[in-house]
């Protein structure tokens, strides 16, 4: 079972090109780990200035199993990794990183990792949504909801025309994240219609009962919201 390392790095400002090259750059994560069968770097992700805290960046790794995550975690803390990661923390005030698992209907779940890009390629910008909801029902509801509702009401619209498109839905593997959390990694489709999401409020017809936003409040009345933009390197976008 493929599992995620997903990871909120607090860059040092002055040292946002340093960080980047250290992914990015022959020697750095991205090189590293195409030397071998056990990860990969999926995505490096600026969040969008003026929409949150200033110099953050998200990455997400997929590792190939549980063997290969402490083959990682091990040479990043003790073995031939250690050099990189001690270059990396002088790039970054904190981390705050998560394992993740994809749901059963999570459209990314297992990745080929033989398929994934392990030299930077130039490519436009993708701009995500990323959603984090602590749910006050049981964790397994609150899923199903996002199955049964939400994926559904994207879909009714051509891939032109909608504002988000679920690439992956995930939940922290038990013991080494918060409970109950679950988290949609959605490309924004629409500009436009982000734009408008933005600059104004929710109506009140969207807001009555049986719309999705009266019906989420079921579940949850707790997220949080980054706007992502992946880098032009990125191995996916």
């Amino acid at each position: 079972m493929t599992i995620y390392l997903h990871e909120v790095h607090h860059v040092t400002g002055a040292a946002e090109d340093d960080f980047e090259s250290a992914y990015r750059d022959p020697g750095g994560w991205m090189d590293v780990l195409g030397r071998g069968d056990d990860a990969r770097l999926l995505y490096f992700a600026h969040q969008a200035h003026g929409t949150g805290p200033a110099y953050r960046v998200v990455t997400v790794t997929a590792v190939a199993d549980g063997a290969a995550w402490e083959r990682l975690a091990t040479s990043l803390q003790f073995g031939e990794l250690h050099p990189w990661l001690e270059r990396v923390d002088a790039c970054r005030h904190e981390v705050h990183a998560k394992v993740l698992l994809a749901v059963p209907w999570s459209p990314l779940h297992g990745v080929d990792l033989a398929t994934v890009p392990v030299e930077p390629a130039d490519h436009e910008p993708t701009m995500f949504m990323e959603d984090t909801g602590w749910p006050h029902v049981p964790l397994d509801d609150y899923l199903t909801f996002w199955e049964r509702d939400y994926l559904p009401m994207l879909h009714r619209l051509p891939i032109e025309q909608r504002l988000l498109e679920i690439q992956a839905c995930w939940v922290p593997a038990i013991g080494t994240g918060r409970r109950p959390e679950a988290i949609l990694w959605q490309r924004v489709h629409n500009l436009e219609r982000l734009t408008q999401l933005l600059s104004t409020e929710v109506p009140p017809s969207q807001r009555a009962a049986g719309r999705y936003m009266a019906e989420a409040l079921r579940y949850r009345d707790q997220w949080e919201s980054r706007l992502l933009r992946t880098a032009a390197w990125s191995p996916r976008s």
